[in-house]
């Protein structure tokens, strides 16, 4: 299960990457286009959906490795058990607003099914919108991970 969930997180990685390097493309070769009075509107489109894309995939890539911002100098200031308490219910929260993005994010990809992305007839607007269960899911995973490490203690060898 192990290499399994390593082999994801390659390709989680590699996915982010690819669509960060996508928006970049498409916002430059748009730009170009432009300056040669030969605009390509189509380049926002696709720059929009890889950045929807990118966004939550390097958002739990970023969780996962403990880099996104916090603010802990409340929470510092209390004794260890207290901190522990804080990060638990802490845990939690995360996780209950993760499914709450879940369980809307497939909510509203799938009321928005019929609809066109940017007037494209062929590409549904689902398409962006499930970048929202999909990473809220892939984070609920990283959240659950977590959360076991934190339970099993400091000892415990970390699973991320």
């Amino acid at each position: 299960m192990r290499k399994i969930y390593q082999g994801f997180l390659r390709i989680e990685a590699v996915l982010a990457g690819v669509f960060l390097l996508l928006m970049v493309v498409m916002m430059f070769t748009g730009g170009v286009a432009r300056l040669m009075r030969m605009p390509l509107n189509w380049t926002i489109d696709i720059a929009t959906w890889s950045f929807a894309w990118s966004v939550f995939l390097c958002a739990d890539i970023a969780w996962r490795k403990d880099l996104l911002m916090s603010v802990d100098i409340v929470a510092e200031r209390f004794a260890p058990p207290v901190q522990r308490a804080l990060t638990f219910v802490n845990y939690i929260l995360i996780a209950g607003f993760l499914i709450y993005l879940a369980y809307s994010g497939i909510h509203l990809s799938w009321v928005s099914r019929a609809r066109p992305f940017q007037g494209i007839p062929w590409a549904s607007y689902s398409w962006v919108t499930l970048s929202l269960p999909v990473g809220a899911m892939i984070m609920l995973v990283t959240t659950w991970l977590k959360f076991k490490a934190f339970l099993a203690g400091p000892s415990a060898p970390a699973e991320l």
